[in-house]
């Protein structure tokens, strides 16, 4: 874009309503060259003029209400259609699909595979950026993805708390373009309405890891999550309500939000861990993720503490676990799965034409998986 001063609003909404009356159908990106503004700026302007009846949305551009083009689409294609190309054999355009996650190395793999599992077999492109837990980072993919203008809608899941993340959060409201949250939810507005998402249910995974050492007889059951983590919050809701659902108690057992195995301060806030597990009688730990609770582990068996005879553990997350001696025991949020329906939940999106349509937030159950560290051999 140039530095020099572009139309006013209402001009140039004005000049998009006469260049399809002109063209009959107008591209989103060729819009934005020609009038020198943003890709955002002219999708804003598409869903007010669409808004005020003057005209049509459809995938990657617009048409004119009434004219031959929205006639011809009249007959099944939807709002969100692909824009049409000239001629009768014009092929249909590919969706394409943008995607931001937080990191590729761990847990988010597999529900990226999972993305592109049911992309494929819907014929559709993944466009996919790795960020690193930073708002800042992820609005600045974000930024790109939308800019570029071939993207048909977002599946990101961003950083939601804190002013950087309240930020981005009122920013992806903003940006006119279908999107579906994947393991975040967000809400914001005068009535707080929901952005749709796909999550796994982390508060019923954590119930189900109590539930499970209760039926082993364990009544003094710990926590451990780290700072970190977006999942923390809820494990550590699922843990206390299925805790007081018992009559177990919580006065006096670790309840431990921590850093992570990487930082500094770990190996201390370790031993405090364990320190307050003999102090209380505590035996039994819920610990999220799989690499604390198998640094957990190995410092137990340094300070002679035998798992499970003397503490019964539990990781959250599953993506290690196994490679743990003893193997432990472990939740497993359903990752595949998350992406599989996080991608089916935003092609319904672009193919359903009502601008009513209901927000959909779909919740998918973790399973259990027991190994040695919670039954004995």
């Amino acid at each position: 874009m140039s530095d020099s001063p572009g139309p006013l609003p209402d001009e140039r909404r004005a000049q998009v309503v006469e260049l399809l009356r002109r063209r009959g159908v107008v591209r989103v990106g060729d819009l934005a060259t020609e009038l020198d503004v943003s890709v955002i700026t002219i999708r804003r302007d598409i869903a007010l003029l669409s808004s005020q009846g003057l005209i049509r949305r459809v995938r990657g551009g617009a048409v004119l209400h009434g004219g031959p083009v929205a006639d011809a689409l009249a007959g099944g294609e939807t709002e969100d259609s692909p824009a049409p190309q000239p001629g009768p054999d014009a092929e249909k355009p590919q969706v394409t699909i943008g995607m931001v996650v937080p990191s590729l190395n761990y847990y988010w793999p597999d529900v990226i595979r999972g993305v592109r599992e049911a992309a494929a077999a819907a014929g559709a492109r993944v466009v996919l950026r790795g960020a690193t837990y930073r708002a800042a980072d992820e609005r600045r993919h974000l930024s790109r993805l939308i800019e570029s203008a071939g993207i048909d809608g977002l599946l990101v899941a961003p950083t939601t708390t804190g002013d950087d993340g309240q930020a981005l959060v009122r920013w992806l409201q903003e940006a006119d373009m279908p999107m579906v949250l994947i393991e975040r939810t967000a809400a914001s507005g005068p009535y707080h309405e929901a952005m749709e998402s796909v999550v796994s249910d982390h508060a019923l995974g954590a119930g189900m890891a109590v539930r499970h050492l209760v039926e082993l007889g364990h009544r003094r059951i710990g926590l451990i999550t780290t700072v970190q983590s977006p999942t923390g919050p809820h494990v550590r809701h699922g843990w206390r309500q299925a805790c007081e659902e018992f009559g177990l108690p919580l006065e006096g057992m670790p309840d431990v939000s921590t850093v992570d195995q990487w930082h500094p301060e770990w190996p201390k806030a370790l031993e405090s861990v364990i320190d307050q597990c003999v102090a209380s009688g505590t035996t039994a730990l819920l610990v999220h993720s799989d690499p604390e609770a198998i640094n957990l582990v190995e410092r137990c068996q340094e300070r002679g503490i035998r798992v499970p005879g003397d503490l019964a553990i539990v990781a959250y997350d599953d993506e290690v676990a196994e490679l743990c001696d003893p193997p432990l025991t472990a939740v497993r949020p359903p990752k595949m799965a998350i992406g599989r329906a996080a991608f089916g939940l935003l092609a319904a999106r672009l193919a359903d034409p009502d601008p009513e349509r209901p927000t959909h937030r779909v919740v998918v159950e973790p399973t259990l998986i027991v190994r040695s560290s919670s039954v004995s051999a």
